[in-house]
């Protein structure tokens, strides 16, 4: 059997699961300015497929990069890590 080639991963909050088999997923990383040292926050949303239409709102899921499935869906659902309440 052949394994997968690395692919990049992200973790990230659901913040819309209003389409069919997709979902879209904030992801957030923090850096530190080069020049003034403050820690910046900075959020980037990814249109993702779950197959199973599993994933809600405020769910934290993994998301994977996996061929490019429409205009804008890139990446896939991986697992899903906690379920929102």
């Amino acid at each position: 059997m052949e394994e997968r080639n690395m692919r990049k991963s992200r973790v990230g909050v659901v913040v819309s699961d209003k389409m069919d088999k997709t979902v879209v997923v904030s992801v957030g990383r923090s850096y530190i300015h080069t020049q003034y040292g403050k820690t910046i926050r900075r959020n980037k949303k990814y249109v993702a497929h779950d197959e199973k239409d599993e994933c809600g709102m405020g769910d934290l899921v993994r998301i994977e990069e996996t061929r490019p499935l429409s205009k804008t869906k890139r990446w896939r659902v991986d697992e899903i890590l906690t379920k929102a309440k």
